[in-house]
């Protein structure tokens, strides 16, 4: 997989971190996350839209993306991740309810697994999950961050 450059923006969250891979949008990371990435600082056309997107996300005008995705991951991970898209803005689905999307009614903890390697935070929502009581766990940024991004789409 080659890089592009790390386009960095701020936003209520915190510094994110864009990076596309020639075919679409491949990594969205918090800068306070340790990188395992050699890339340079710089733009490209696609990060750009995407600042451009979250800029609106941010701002409440825009809930759904339209920049072209390009995460790395397993069959299964990748099943997980569709998923996630799918679910609308505003409203959240339970491991459980993800799992039997996927076809895989049992594999609950394994959609949490796939949920933390998601590479795209906030383009695949993986925010939008929650546990089976409807409790926020688990997540890669922090609950704060989770809570933030919750609440933000239901308009509090």
């Amino acid at each position: 997989m080659e890089l592009g450059p790390v386009l960095y923006r701020e936003y209520p969250i915190g510094t994110l971190g864009l990076m596309d891979d020639g075919q679409g949008l491949s990594r969205v990371f918090l800068r306070r996350e340790v990188s395992e990435f050699d890339a340079p600082e710089g733009e490209t056309a696609l990060t750009l839209q995407a600042a451009m997107e979250l800029d609106e996300y941010f701002s409440g005008k825009r809930q759904a993306f339209t920049v072209p995705l390009s995460p790395h991951g397993t069959q299964f991970q990748q099943a997980v991740w569709e998923a996630l898209r799918a679910i609308p803005y505003g409203r959240t689905r339970t491991y459980g309810e993800i799992a039997a999307a996927v076809g895989r009614p049992k594999a609950a903890r394994a959609v949490g697994m796939a949920n933390h390697d998601n590479p795209l935070l906030i383009f695949t929502p993986c925010h939008r999950v929650v546990g089976k009581n409807g409790a926020l766990t688990g997540f890669a940024c922090g609950l704060e961050v989770k809570r933030r991004l919750l609440a933000l789409e239901r308009g509090a």
